[in-house]
């Protein structure tokens, strides 16, 4: 993105949203972060409040006239606001159409008022469901998700490419493995450092322990979306983002374990092959169309793990 663009991010004091703010300020541009601080934290965005070329407005995408006043002026949208935990649909079965669905609505509306012209949009690999085909490539179809959460993601990018048509809008839509990295605050590795703190001898892990995903580290996840925008021109450019390889649920305990310096940590299991209701045992998203472009991750999954886990310890986020 050329510098001194005027930027809103939404989910901007979140965890992958805040490391994209650190990356856009770094690049000089002018950074609005819109989020009602409800899995936000000051502490991730309080480094650039002093910054003239911050603002930070506290609302919540549910209010129209909010946003549509926070999308006045601006040249470009990154949507990284959502709820993000996946599991949470099977007990609030609401929570992924307000925060998701109606949320994107409401951003969505705001840019037509408001004649703003560009979205970068955080989508998730739960929108392809129990793909048959891995590495899952972005036209792989049909798509079936199998959670409320990436039920709501698919439908919230079936709005902005609409949108896009209809209003003559642009659009990035990043189909997310799982991200992980400095600010976590939930996710596998969260889990079980939390687990572990609790108690050093036994480590539970959900479903079988063979679930087998992509994981990628933050720094390179804002590295691609910010080089897939300057580099992708289509009226609605759609990349998946994330690592060459996978690493199963008990592979990353063994990392963490690691990491805090335990040993003789029992494994147990809840069985099953999948760690909840909506789990996608087995994900890995092929990666070519960006590599075309001149982007590859240089990080494995566990790499990006154990350096996650490494960093979580570090800064004591993780209670």
């Amino acid at each position: 993105m050329p510098a001194k663009n005027k930027i809103l991010v939404t989910g901007g004091a979140g965890f992958i949203g805040s490391h994209l703010v650190d990356h856009l300020i770094e690049k000089e541009n002018m950074v609005t972060v819109f989020d009602n601080l409800s899995s936000g934290k000051m502490e991730f965005i309080e480094n650039h409040l002093e910054n003239p070329d911050f603002t930070l407005i506290k609302g919540d995408l549910l209010d129209q006239e909010a946003i549509e006043k926070a999308c006045e002026d601006i040249d470009f949208v990154c949507h990284v606001a959502a709820n993000p935990d996946v599991r949470l649909g099977a007990s609030d079965t609401r929570v992924h159409l307000d925060q998701n669905i109606l949320a994107t609505y409401n951003l969505l509306e705001a840019m037509r008022k408001n004649n703003t012209k560009k979205i970068a949009f955080t989508s998730t690999s739960t929108v392809y469901g129990e793909a048959s085909i891995m590495p899952t490539p972005e036209d792989y179809g049909p798509l079936i998700p199998i959670s409320l959460y990436g039920a709501s993601k698919l439908a919230c990018e079936a709005f902005i490419t609409s949108y896009s048509h209809t209003f003559d809008m642009q659009a990035w839509i990043f189909r997310f493995a799982n991200i992980v990295g400095p600010r976590s605050t939930h996710g596998i590795t969260v889990d079980f450092i939390k687990k572990l703190r609790r108690n050093t001898n036994l480590l539970e892990i959900l479903g079988d322990g063979k679930q087998e995903k992509s994981y990628l580290h933050v720094s390179e996840c804002v590295d691609a979306i910010v080089f897939l925008i300057e580099n992708s021109k289509e009226k609605v450019n759609m990349f998946n983002i994330g690592s060459e390889d996978t690493i199963s649920a008990t592979e990353i305990g063994k990392t963490v374990i690691e990491e805090m310096g335990l040993s003789n940590v029992e494994f147990t299991y809840t069985g099953g092959n999948r760690g909840w209701k909506g789990d996608v045992p087995r994900m890995r998203l092929g990666i070519g169309k960006m590599k075309k472009l001149g982007w590859k991750p240089v990080y494995t999954s566990e790499r990006s793990i154990r350096e996650t886990a490494r960093a979580l310890l570090g800064e004591k986020v993780v209670d």
